[in-house]
This record gives C-alpha cells, sequence and structure tokens, in this order.
C-alpha cells in the first residue's frame, strides 16, 4: 500500500477516534453491569462525568449511577448532594476508588470542611445501598438514595483527586475541578446537559427568579422610595410630585415583593426549610411589616390631624426597619443562592449609588433647611408658621 495511502487511512482512523469519543454522551451509554437500566440522565460539563437515575416517587427513592471516565487506579471520584449550598462544605459524598489491593473501595462520606479527606461516615440522608466497578478506566458508582423530606431537587458536585496510599488526597483548586456543581432534579425525565453547562433546571430558574424579584423589590425599590419621601418633600416645587413618586415606587417594591415572597415560600417547602430557616423567617417579617405599611397609607391622617405625629413615628419605623432587614436578607439570599460574584457586586454598587446620594441629599437638604431658619417668614411663611413642611422645614417627612 501507498505509504501516503497509509498515513491518510491511519490519520482518518484517529480522528474518528477523537470524535466519537468527544461526542459521547450520556444517552450513547447503555452498558452497566447486571443488565441496569436508567430513564434519565445528564452530561455533567466537566470532569468526563455523567449522572444516571431512575426516580421512585412512591416511596422518595432514586436509584442512581455516577460515571467517570478517564480515570486511573491512583486517582478517586466523588459524587455528591448538597442540601443547603451549592459547594463542598456540607456535599453528601459518594466515594470511591481502587484500593491498593485491587479492590474498589465504595462508601458514604459528608464534608464538613475544607482538606476534608474524605473519611467514611454516614450521610445526613440514608443509602440503603451502595456499590462501585472500575472497567477500562471508568469509574462507576451505583446507590439508592432516600430522598430527605420528598425533594427532588437539589445542588450536586462532583469531583476527582490523586490517592494518597489508600487514602483520598487534596483535588486540585483551579479549572474544572473548582467549576464541578450544578443541579439536579430528579423528577424530571429527560436527557441532557446538566444546569452548569447551559440548561438550568426549575428549582435553579425559582431561586433565580426569586432572587432578581427581592432585590429588585426589596433591595432597590424600597430604599428609593424612602429616599424620595425623604430628600424631596424639602423642595417645595416638588409637592405634592414626591408623594407619588413615593407611593408608586413603594407600591411597585410591595407588588414585585409580593411575586418573590411566594417564589420563597414553593422553594421553602421543597427544602422543607432545611438551611434557609434564618432568611425565611426575616422573609416573613417583611412581608407582614410592608403589608402593614400598606394599611398605613389608606388610614394617614390629615396633615393637621393630632394622631399625624404619631402615624410619622410608626411610618417611618416600620419603614426603615424593612429596608434594613430586606439587605440584610438579600445578602443571606445570595449565600444560599451562591451566583456569580459580578450579581453580588452588581448588588453593592446599587447600595453604594443609594448611599452616596442619600448623604449628598441629606447635607444638602440640612443646609436648605438651616437657610429657610435664617431667611425669616416674609420668605418662607410656612416654616415660621409650622406649616406642611413642620417646624423646621424638615420634620413630617411623609
Amino acid at each position: 500500500m501507498d505509504k501516503s495511502l497509509k498515513t491518510l487511512l491511519f490519520s482518518s482512523i484517529l480522528i474518528s477516534l477523537f470524535l466519537s469519543s468527544s461526542a459521547q454522551t450520556c444517552n450513547t451509554f447503555n452498558t452497566f453491569s447486571s443488565n441496569r437500566l436508567f430513564g434519565s440522565c445528564n452530561d455533567l460539563p466537566v470532569l468526563n462525568s455523567f449522572l444516571y437515575w431512575n426516580y421512585h416517587q412512591s416511596n422518595s427513592t432514586v436509584d442512581i449511577a455516577y460515571r467517570h471516565t478517564g480515570v486511573t487506579t491512583s486517582q478517586w471520584v466523588a459524587w455528591a448532594l448538597n442540601l443547603g449550598s451549592s459547594g463542598m462544605i456540607g456535599a453528601q459524598s459518594l466515594v470511591a476508588f481502587q484500593n491498593s489491593s485491587g479492590q474498589v473501595s465504595p462508601y458514604t462520606s459528608p464534608v464538613t470542611a475544607y482538606g476534608t479527606t474524605l473519611a467514611p461516615g454516614a450521610l445526613s440522608f440514608n443509602v440503603p445501598s451502595i456499590s462501585a466497578e472500575y472497567i477500562n478506566s471508568e469509574m462507576i458508582i451505583y446507590a439508592t438514595l432516600e430522598l430527605p423530606n420528598g425533594r427532588t431537587s437539589f445542588n450536586q458536585v462532583w469531583q476527582v483527586g490523586p490517592l494518597s496510599g489508600n487514602s483520598p488526597g487534596i483535588h486540585p483548586t483551579t479549572g474544572d475541578n473548582v467549576r464541578s456543581t450544578g443541579t439536579v432534579d430528579f423528577s424530571s425525565t429527560g436527557t441532557g446537559t446538566s444546569s452548569s453547562g447551559g440548561v438550568v433546571m426549575p428549582r435553579q430558574k425559582r431561586k433565580n427568579t426569586h432572587g432578581v424579584l427581592n432585590a429588585i423589590s426589596w433591595g432597590t425599590l424600597m430604599p428609593l422610595g424612602v429616599i424620595i419621601a425623604r430628600y424631596l418633600k424639602v423642595f417645595k416645587k416638588a409637592d405634592p410630585a414626591w408623594f407619588y413618586l413615593h407611593v408608586t415606587c413603594q407600591c411597585s417594591a410591595y407588588i414585585i415583593g409580593i411575586a418573590g415572597w411566594a417564589t420563597g415560600l414553593k422553594l421553602g417547602s421543597d427544602s422543607a426549610g432545611i438551611k434557609y430557616k434564618t432568611h425565611g423567617n426575616i422573609g416573613m417579617v417583611l412581608f407582614i411589616l410592608a403589608t402593614l405599611q400598606v394599611f398605613a397609607l389608606l388610614l394617614r391622617p390629615k396633615k393637621d390631624h393630632k394622631y399625624r405625629f404619631y402615624w410619622s413615628i410608626y411610618h417611618q419605623t416600620i419603614g426603615y426597619t424593612v429596608i434594613i432587614l430586606s439587605i440584610v436578607n438579600i445578602f443571606k439570599g445570595f449565600d444560599i443562592l451562591n451566583p456569580e460574584d459580578k450579581w453580588k457586586k452588581a448588588y453593592i454598587g446599587i447600595l453604594i449609588f443609594l448611599g452616596f446620594n442619600a448623604a449628598m441629599l441629606e447635607a444638602f437638604t440640612w443646609y436648605i433647611v438651616i437657610k429657610r431658619r435664617r431667611s425669616g417668614s416674609d420668605k418662607y411663611p410656612e416654616v415660621a408658621n409650622g406649616g406642611a413642611n413642620g417646624v423646621n422645614g424638615y420634620g413630617d417627612r411623609v
């Protein structure tokens, strides 16, 4: 055979092998031992990993197979569910490796700290069975999980690292090893890419929606409405526009906030409140206080009413309490949702912008108030007479 033809044929074989291996998906693999079959699967986006499962709604269990290709005998692999976060801490792991005697050792290991050696231990949910096999550089972990509290949607983590004798060593902390997180919904029946690879699962969509709605409503519109009420009222030409802007801003925040609160209730019921108790309790308090503010608007006394002073104290106290709790709870939400840093930085930027403008307006309005007090009643009669803006033009803010 001609040498150039041989070279061409050999190159074609190599390219075909490369393309076939690179195009491998969870759908193309069905040769599990003991004739196991799985109805659903995900292509995990990094570390040559795939997840297969059969969900049994009747008893809230799921049979899973975690398949990791390209594994050597000097490496361990792990797959985990994290019930309360999206990272390593709190992960309830299934671990497997081939020990020095050539036997595959599958076991469970809860991760409670960084630098873990993945020591064997019981998980926070029951694992009735676990086994593993190592064939042709592929490690497959089989397990049955009793899903906690009937949940079906979870954060998942998968990993690979070096062995130190018969003990797992520290995995790399760069590249794909720090991107191997995502979500899985065992009640879904489709096949395809995991959420961290481009397809966002229904629960993750609800989390994102919940976060966006609350950041816009409680975290942005509410503080903006307070700034409008506190500072625009000083300017006579802004009356009564400031009031309508304030009401529009706060009512919009309340309506959007209710939508965010409702998605939070759904997420809380799915997770049975695990790890989210404080966040959920603050959210409930915010909803109650904001609802009281709406009723306060309907019951607002006239400016010359004897109870207007006490109403103003109540309204402002509740309002500032809502703002403080909102910001605190949004950052707690960031810790739970664990989004990319740019989203948290963007919200911090919004707070800095609002805070800077509030500080500038605070100084400017006090300058106007002091100037009015010194100017006398001829120019500012409503100030001297204790009119709509109070005795100093700054007292009755709303």
